[in-house]
């Protein structure tokens, strides 16, 4: 059995979905839950979890809808107002769907390389272990080192790092990545999920080659006991197909034996996100 634990779904508007330049013009298409069934067909993935694309309240409602319809949506990663005053009222309210598991926000996209040291980002953050909510991290990799103080204001909350922090792999660059994650991943709560790495090289002309020492790291930094796979399902079609992306992985994956490639591929995420 495999989890995929990051793909997206979207109804496509040039506006809400800006970011999908003309370089990923081929991803400028909805992509809902029947496309991902079909997708999936032929593979051993027999769960997912959908994470949010969009920064609105409207896109978790959607989602949960969206899950309470289609079994192998297994769970949510969604998107609250984690800066806002009354955080708590919301995250009562959206913690009774047991389809939510965790919570994300676009670190990445934030012109304040301090965002994610904020007071009040910081206040909603530490609710989330009170109301069983996990938190994903997106960010690039050069927002490590304010991510690893971050991380160390809420040693008792569990985090997920999504796509290894977004090294700079079209550049082939391997540091300063390679020392902060690291020095990351000795933060026990912080898992990471193997996934959006075609898309941080070159679209057209990556290698699995050029991407094997970027394994070699987050193997070797969280081990088998805190990696999952993703496949970021639809962005990745910029760069590749999900069977291709689910083969290179699990060639990647076969040094490790039997019992920690079922880790990686679901036992891990079944226990993170209490799936």
């Amino acid at each position: 059995m495999i989890i995929d634990t990051h793909h997206h779904y979207w109804n496509y508007n040039p506006v809400e979905f800006d970011w999908i330049d003309d370089e990923m013009a081929k991803i400028r298409q909805s992509f809902l839950p029947d496309n991902l069934k079909e997708t999936l067909e032929n593979t051993e993935v027999e769960g997912v979890v959908t994470v949010q694309a969009r920064q609105c309240l409207e896109e978790t409602d959607w989602l949960l809808k969206l899950a309470a319809e289609n079994d192998f949506m297994r769970g949510v990663v969604g998107w609250l107002p984690l800066a806002y005053e009354n955080i708590e009222e919301l995250l009562e309210k959206y913690s009774c769907n047991d389809k939510l598991k965790a919570v994300r926000h676009v670190v990445q996209g934030e012109p304040d390389p301090k965002f994610i040291l904020g007071k009040n980002f910081n206040r909603g953050i530490s609710q989330l272990k009170k109301y069983g909510l996990i938190y994903d991290i997106l960010i690039l990799e050069h927002q490590l080192p304010n991510t690893i103080r971050f991380v160390d204001q809420h040693p008792d909350q569990q985090f997920v790092l999504d796509h290894i922090a977004k090294p700079r792999i079209k550049a082939n660059e391997m540091e300063p990545w390679t020392k902060n994650i690291k020095e990351l991943a000795k933060r026990k709560n912080v898992s990471c999920k193997i996934s959006g790495m075609v898309t941080e090289a070159d679209f057209n002309n990556w290698t699995e080659e050029q991407l094997k020492p970027y394994f070699e790291v987050v193997f070797n930094a969280f081990g088998p006991n805190r990696l999952m796979y993703g496949s970021d399902w639809p962005v990745c079609l910029v760069a590749t197909e999900y069977a291709n992306w689910l083969s290179l992985v699990k060639r990647q994956l076969a040094q490790f034996s039997e019992n920690e490639q079922n880790m990686i591929f679901y036992k891990n995420a079944v226990e993170v996100y209490q799936l």
